[in-house]
């Protein structure tokens, strides 16, 4: 995992482990405390490298937090594998409902502006983060994107992270939620293959349902993987291409955004009401 894997940094000399063994067995390297394995590490040491790594990526993280909240901006971590039709699922989203209200989209991929350019073939503001051979997006990345994308209040912003089930979910980038997005050409049994993503997820997407028909996939089985990683995870199932099941998708929508706006609207009247204290106190004095 790229909380603790050096990038590289490491090295072992002298070392020299002989394979003359021919019993097969399983290899289990995530069975340790660090839950992850490098050559040369001990898992001491992968377990600080990651406490250090991540408190300082969540040291961003709340910053960012806290200017979404301020600003009322409903922010999602779209988080999927390759192929699992993320940016088809968002270009529609967009088209659909840029008319609704303000929308922003941080693009990140290791390589090319491919999927921003299909963004802002919406008309909807998007900038790309290019993460070069780095597997996800942080805190620091997210917090500059949003920054040059001026979002206007009360934006609903989507941050469509680079297509990997592993390292996206231990980086929290101050986002509302995590919605993992799932399709059917995939395989049922990736929850119980990535349970660290789904665990993470608020909301799981099953997506190009259109495709059951010609795809050995068990629908029934993988809500059971998910709701056996995450019993409190809200599973919708759609096609990004056929708009099949869409509209549960935008409900949902609506019900986060009035959820971020309901608890700004309680924060300022508690404000509201701590000033009125303090300005009835200087009065009466």
């Amino acid at each position: 995992m790229c909380t603790v894997c050096g990038c590289g940094d490491s090295s072992i000399e002298n070392h020299h482990h002989e394979h003359d063994h021919v019993a097969q067995h399983d290899h289990h390297y995530g069975d340790g405390p660090a839950g992850a394995h490098v050559p040369g590490m001990s898992q001491t040491r992968l377990v600080s490298i990651e406490q250090n790594v991540l408190a300082q990526n969540d040291h961003y993280a709340d910053e960012n937090r806290a200017q979404f909240f301020a600003n009322g901006q409903l922010v999602l971590n779209l988080v999927s594998s390759p192929g699992s039709g993320k940016t088809t699922l968002l270009v529609n989203t967009l088209n659909q409902l840029k008319a609704l209200m303000p929308l922003a989209v941080i693009e990140g991929d290791q390589q090319t502006t491919n999927d921003a350019e299909r963004i802002r073939e919406t008309s909807v503001p998007a900038i790309q983060v290019n993460t070069g051979k780095g597997c996800h997006l942080d805190a620091h990345m997210v917090g500059h994107a949003a920054h040059d994308l001026k979002l206007e209040p009360q934006t609903l912003l989507f941050i469509e992270n680079v297509g990997n089930l592993v390292c996206p979910a231990a980086f929290d980038l101050g986002e509302h939620c995590k919605v993992a997005i799932l399709s059917v050409t995939e395989g049922e049994d990736k929850p119980l293959k990535y349970p660290d993503m789904f665990a993470a997820a608020e909301l799981v997407i099953l997506n190009k349902i259109d495709l059951l028909p010609y795809v050995q996939f068990n629908l029934d089985r993988c809500r059971e993987y998910i709701l056996q990683v995450n019993p409190n995870a809200t599973i919708i199932e759609l096609s990004a291409t056929s708009n099949e099941g869409i509209e549960l998708w935008f409900d949902w929508l609506k019900e986060q955004k009035a959820e971020v706006l309901n608890k700004q609207k309680t924060k300022l009247l508690h404000q509201i009401e701590a000033l009125e204290k303090q300005l009835g106190s200087a009065s009466g004095n």
